[in-house]
């Protein structure tokens, strides 16, 4: 499992380094650093910071490698071409 910040949402209050500080640290002014990969052991404190991130700013990803790690990042899974626009959702016929 790999965590993912939303650098954008993010106020920089450091709950989540407090919860998860083997893979998160702080940078000087208190936004967090992904170090690394979640380890298996510590998934539900990962689930925890996910959970209690006041700005909602933290999500989990599980990935394989060589394929998207997040489901709306795959875009056969709406049935979407992908030269298509996001605003119009006509389904694809195979």
């Amino acid at each position: 499992m790999r965590l993912r910040v939303d650098m954008t949402a993010c106020e920089g209050r450091g709950l989540c380094a407090e919860l998860l500080p083997e893979v998160i640290a702080l940078d000087d002014w208190g936004f967090p650093i992904i170090t690394g990969e979640v380890p298996a052991y510590l998934e539900d404190e990962a689930c925890q910071a996910v959970r209690l991130c006041p700005r909602l700013a933290l999500r989990l990803e599980q990935g394989q490698a060589g394929r998207a790690s997040h489901p709306s990042a795959v875009r056969g899974r709406d049935k979407v071409p992908a030269n298509q626009d996001a605003g119009s959702r006509i389904p694809h016929r195979p």
